[in-house]
């Protein structure tokens, strides 16, 4: 029997009881109500009153302890993680314009939040991000790439052109604080290459801490 259905049949018995006391005993109006119940019954009442109180009290903090649990259980099963390669049997580049470098070769794309088609990561959560990018490139020409979120340079990683020098590598790394839908991608810049053979060419990023 739950509380409420239990304190009504209390109340009812306490009702019966005054009632029986009012028709038998010519004193009852000079006593108060309460003489009427049972002293026992009407501290029942009480207690189970009180221990009403106290029941609900701990089921809202139930349901406010289930929905942070909730909330964090959420947050747990955001694991947001890529690396990619630009794959490819040579040099990429120089063209005569900035254009986005595509890392077609992925390694790892937890969350399948980058998309090897365009080389663009678009955050599926808003929160602390890390993104790295390195390079191999050629002496013969310069270097130029920038980490771009929502439009705007980051950082950059540059070499210039030397004869001297058969080889150059590079990169960059940086945390960034994204909203859901903030993209993040690398640019190569106008007159510039890279190498993309063997995989060296690579950009990689990870949620950190949701926010």
């Amino acid at each position: 029997m739950n509380f409420p259905i239990l304190l009504c049949v209390l109340l009812l018995f306490c009702g019966l009881t005054f009632a029986q006391g009012d028709s038998n005993d010519p004193d009852t109006e000079k006593q108060g109500p309460t003489q009427s119940c049972f002293p026992d019954l009407c501290n029942l009442l009480k207690e189970f009153g009180a221990m009403k109180e106290k029941l609900e009290s701990v089921e809202a903090k139930m349901k406010e302890s289930q929905t942070e649990i909730l909330e964090l259980k959420n947050k747990a099963q955001n694991k947001i993680a890529f690396s990619a390669a630009t794959g490819g049997s040579g040099h990429i580049g120089p063209v005569n314009t900035d254009t986005t470098l595509i890392f077609r070769t992925v390694i790892t794309n937890v969350g399948n939040a980058y998309n090897p088609l365009t080389g663009i990561f678009t955050a599926p959560v808003a929160g602390i991000y890390y993104f790295t990018f390195f390079y191999h490139a050629g002496g013969s020409n310069p270097v130029s790439l920038f980490l771009i979120k929502k439009s705007e340079v980051v950082v950059t990683a540059h070499d210039h052109r030397t004869l001297q020098d058969g080889a150059d590598n590079g990169g960059n790394a940086v945390f960034l604080q994204l909203q859901q839908g903030d993209q993040v991608y690398v640019r190569l810049g106008a007159n510039t290459h890279v190498w993309g053979n063997n995989d060296i060419t690579t950009f990689s990023g990870a949620l950190i801490s949701q926010t």
